[in-house]
């Protein structure tokens, strides 16, 4: 009886600590990733402005729903094994920008992504991501931060982008985020 005491009296203290690190941490973050990939800017716009060809080069997608698009762009529906996420468009400017926003109201989280399109040679481009998100919940803070990283999600999709596009790119980290932000 003792150690099972001890062991929830440990379980809730871990419990507590990780709310308390995360009520200290800012609600607000900003990330920015940035790869080279094997495609010139029209064809990478392409892929990122096509929300029903995103399962064809997005292992994390189970489907994408294609909604009514807003005045700006398109609008979708992203479910993947984690649940499902509404997106739509804030700025598009092709073949270089693009802002995408999560439009559900509720969930613990949220914020924008800002594509950066810029040639790199012949035929490939620069792709640059920034994460522009919040996190309200102080658990989910806490584990955003210091255990899946804020920078993850933009990882694995720059390289689901570049696999798309037959290269498998090395995404680095830039320093001061995106202008406009």
């Amino acid at each position: 009886m003792k150690w099972a005491l001890v062991t929830v009296g440990v379980i809730a203290g871990v419990i507590a600590a990780v709310a308390i690190i995360g009520a200290m941490l800012p609600r607000d973050h900003v990330a920015t990733l940035s790869a080279r990939v094997a495609a010139p800017p029209s064809a990478v716009w392409s892929t990122l402005t096509e929300p029903a060809a995103f399962t064809t080069w997005r292992r994390d997608l189970v489907k994408v729903e294609v909604l009514p698009p807003t005045d700006i762009g398109p609008s979708w529906r992203e479910h993947s094994r984690n649940g499902a996420i509404t997106y739509v468009v804030d700025d598009f400017e092709p073949p270089r920008r693009l802002v995408t926003r999560i439009a559900d109201a509720g969930l613990p989280y949220g914020g924008k992504w800002i594509f950066e399109i810029a040639p790199e040679g012949e035929s490939a481009s620069r792709v640059t991501i920034t994460e522009a998100g919040f996190v309200y919940n102080p658990i989910f803070r806490f584990v955003s931060r210091f255990i899946m990283g804020h920078t993850a999600s933009i990882d694995g999709y720059l390289r689901a982008l570049g696999r798309h596009f037959g290269s498998e790119p090395t995404p680095s980290v830039v320093a001061g985020g995106s202008h406009g932000v």
